[in-house]
């Protein structure tokens, strides 16, 4: 056997839909969002997990817990998975960030690997965080199913580095909606990614709303 990782994103959030910076900020689920966990859990309530790894950002958790609860199964919380934290501009859209901060959002744009947002998290960091935990994982389950629920930034940082992308071109490469499943399948020659961002268990109006 080998060991399988299902990132999944949170569910819509208000920032989400609105298309705000939101890292370190913590809003809880829409109506929406909390379908979209739910849906997920549904349609993933059969498949043998040996653990669900978590966020304790509210958003994460809320997404988590309805599988969590149908299984009977404890959330490992981790602080590594949180999203990056994007410092002045939480809370603020693309416009306001372009007007206010408008040097550190150029050199943010050309490599968010080691430029960060003003006063938040660069990719490297992220990478380095969030790498540890899946380090964890692999020695605590080196077979079977892991749920990681995490946000949309960490997951395609982490991605990117497991899969020898640049972590600093991860907002270029892969796409990460909001309560899409991707899977990581570690074996003798290395991690493999066989789904990405997959959104199938949703219903097509979700699939269509607007929003990051």
């Amino acid at each position: 056997m080998t060991l399988n990782l299902y990132f999944l994103r949170h569910g819509q959030t208000a920032s989400s839909r609105g298309n705000l910076f939101c890292g370190s900020i913590d809003p809880a689920l829409t109506a929406d969002g909390e379908e979209m966990a739910k849906l997920f859990a549904d349609a993933y309530a059969k498949t043998p997990w040996e653990a669900i790894y978590c966020s304790p950002k509210e958003r994460a958790i809320l997404t988590a817990e309805p599988l969590a609860d149908a299984l009977k199964m404890k959330l490992e919380l981790r602080e590594g998975l949180q999203e990056i934290n994007y410092g002045a501009w939480e809370g603020k859209d693309v416009g306001a960030v372009d007007r206010e901060y408008h040097d550190d959002y150029l050199r943010w744009l050309a490599d968010p690997g080691w430029n960060p947002p003003t006063g938040g998290e660069s990719a490297m960091a992220i990478a380095a965080r969030a790498l540890a935990v899946v380090e964890e994982i692999s020695q605590q389950h080196p077979t079977g199913n892991v749920l990681v629920v995490s946000h949309k930034a960490t997951i395609r940082i982490l991605l990117c580095s497991l899969l020898g992308i640049d972590a600093g071109r991860f907002r270029y490469r892969l796409g990460m909606p909001v309560s899409s499943v991707s899977i990581v399948e570690f074996s003798t020659h290395g991690p493999l990614l066989t789904v990405l961002a997959d959104r199938s268990h949703l219903t097509q109006r979700l699939r269509d709303l607007p929003g990051t």
